[in-house]
């Protein structure tokens, strides 16, 4: 069982620094002005500041740090995160160390701004505590910049900037809730506060690359976070007031019904932003605190990129030039959820695209609308599933198919035998790696001998942040050990090749947008031997490299070696043994 932690005023009475009647004394006021016991005995000056923080210290594990000793001082890093970001929490960095940003806090319990913290810097940190004052002191008195440290902050400055809720929009929905006697707020008139705060925060997240909005209702607020370059950013702390307003003008503009809020709901937004056309998905989801709501935010041309731009080494773009122009057979891309298999379908499929063949996917929902290409979108409710679809499909003779996804043995047997007739199949699968998609369809209960036979190649891949010009080379002390290991590349081999990213006013955060990293396995007889004879997907892995197969670590460390991404980047995306 874990040992409790003892209380404040136990660990200062053993220290000496008051005794019982002070401490009695400190728990009597703190009850009666609602404040702890620390803050309650400095209130009394029974003590100062730094003796209830070196007590904090010990009762929380964590280090005391005195800001006016100048080793300390030197240790200060006024770059690490934006000004307002430390004005706003009362905290400052002092350095890295062991992979870890050094935070000088003086809360031990605020959880939520460490969070906060992490997300920004896109890594751990180790709180030490100082004192509030000297920490005020610090930010009044210096000179901290306002840009980000290099590898470090991932926020762009817009998620740092002034609240999304101006003084007047908060006073016209003050004025709306004091007029209505159902407390709600009218969500349908274009100069409706609320309605052009949710226009704003449309707006301003297509702006800067955001690929999806989350709004999650809280106890006491409604958090609205960005996901760019696939790192989710906290941009603002919405009123907890303006929650029903703000989701049911969202669940308006999706077309979903605003009455229902117990069951989860589906939608679509179409609005312009900068003359551009941009489509959302819209999910609405019931939790504890109310509807969380996100948007996928779907551009045009998301899926228009180019093959040779989604990041493929040349061996591999050779391989899947040859694999896509195949008569018939199967082509799966795995990975996770927001791994880019869409986009990298969808580029096939672009370079497919002529007069001479016939295409048609089966997709559920259709994101992207491409001409010349036949698109079904799933309706179960109505009984027009993949399976149906697929049955259809064949009736239409096309040379290539599309299922959006492989999810059962009934899909993916109609697939094999839609490859085994004559068409090209093109598909994904949710799995880590290239060698476990033949056992994972095999665990569908599909047989081995149509899985061996109808894969023709199985590609995996992750996306990675790609550095932005700003870069520069790292230098010894700034390579970290722990990741160039995880990517198996030796330190006297990284110096002059590695990059670390320099955040810029155009990137901050020094990474600006993402490329892909890729595992291609093409089936060969010894592989299909092995999937026919159950063989664990181990041994299909082992197979597949010693026929040639880059694992996932092996293209991140090329793409390290040319300066693409990071070390860092690699490891975090890549599964490594």
């Amino acid at each position: 069982m874990a040992r409790s932690r003892k209380k404040l005023g136990q660990i200062l009475v053993a220290q000496g620094a008051i005794n019982a009647g002070q401490a009695d004394q400190g728990i009597k006021h703190a009850k009666e002005t609602g404040k702890r016991i620390g803050e309650a005995l400095i209130d009394l000056g029974i003590l100062d500041e730094m003796q209830v923080l070196k007590a904090l210290a010990a009762q929380y594990g964590m280090k005391y740090v005195d800001l006016a000793n100048d080793k300390i001082k030197k240790l200060i890093d006024d770059e690490a995160l934006d000004k307002s970001v430390m004005k706003k929490h009362l905290v400052l960095a002092l350095g890295k160390s062991g992979g870890k940003m050094r935070l000088a806090i003086h809360d031990p319990m605020d959880l939520e701004m460490l969070d906060n913290i992490r997300f920004r810097l896109n890594m751990d940190v180790e709180p030490m505590l100082a004192t509030k004052s000297q920490i005020r002191n610090y930010l009044d008195g210096g000179d901290a910049s306002a840009d980000g440290v290099p590898g470090v902050s991932n926020a762009p400055s817009m998620v740092d900037g002034e609240s999304l809720v101006t003084d007047s929009i908060d006073r016209s929905i003050d004025r709306s809730l004091d007029r209505s006697m159902d407390r709600s707020i009218d969500v349908s008139s274009e100069d409706s506060p609320v309605v052009k705060l949710v226009n704003r925060i449309l707006d301003e997240a297509v702006r800067n690359r955001t690929s999806d909005i989350h709004i999650e209702p809280m106890g006491d607020r409604v958090r609205l976070r960005y996901r760019i370059d696939g790192v989710c950013i906290e941009r603002d702390n919405l009123p907890k007031r303006m929650q029903n307003a703000i989701l049911s003008r969202l669940k308006l503009m999706a077309g979903m019904n605003i009455a229902e809020k117990r069951v989860p709901q589906d939608g679509r937004i179409k609005i312009h932003v900068d003359d551009v056309a941009i489509d959302f998905r819209v999910s609405a989801c019931p939790a504890y605190h109310g509807e969380s709501v996100v948007l996928r935010i779907l551009r045009p041309d998301a899926v228009r990129i180019g093959l040779v731009n989604l990041g493929f080494e040349q061996d591999n773009l050779d391989t899947f030039n040859k694999i896509i122009r195949r008569p018939n057979g199967i082509f799966l891309v795995t990975g996770p959820t927001g791994s880019g298999k869409t986009t990298t379908l969808y580029s096939a499929l672009d370079v497919l695209n002529r007069p001479d063949k016939k295409i048609i996917t089966a997709e559920d929902p259709v994101e992207y609308n491409f001409d010349g290409i036949n698109q079904c979108q799933v309706r179960e409710g109505i009984g027009f599933g993949f399976p149906e679809i697929l049955r259809s499909m064949l009736r239409q003779a096309p040379n290539v198919i599309l299922v959006g996804e492989i999810r059962d043995k009934e899909v993916g047997e109609i697939a094999i035998q839609a490859a085994l007739t004559g068409h090209l199949v093109f598909s994904t699968l949710h799995t880590n790696d290239a060698p476990s998609a033949m056992t994972r369809l095999i665990d569908m209960g599909i047989k081995p001998f149509l899985v061996a036979s109808s894969i023709q190649a199985v590609m995996a891949q992750r996306l990675v942040r790609v550095l932005y010009k700003s870069k520069r080379l790292a230098t010894a002390e700034e390579l970290d050990h722990k990741y160039l290991s995880l990517i198996d590349l030796k330190p006297e081999d990284a110096l002059g090749k590695v990059y670390t990213p320099v955040s810029c006013e155009e990137a901050p955060g020094g990474y600006k947008g993402r490329m892909a990293i890729f595992e291609m396995m093409t089936m060969n007889s010894e592989i299909r031997e092995l999937a026919f004879n159950l063989a664990p997907s181990s041994k299909i892995r082992h197979a597949a490299i010693a026929a040639g197969m880059k694992e996932l670590v092996e293209d991140g460390r090329i793409k390290v070696l040319n300066g693409v991404t990071t070390p860092e980047e690699i490891a975090r995306v890549s599964q490594t043994e």
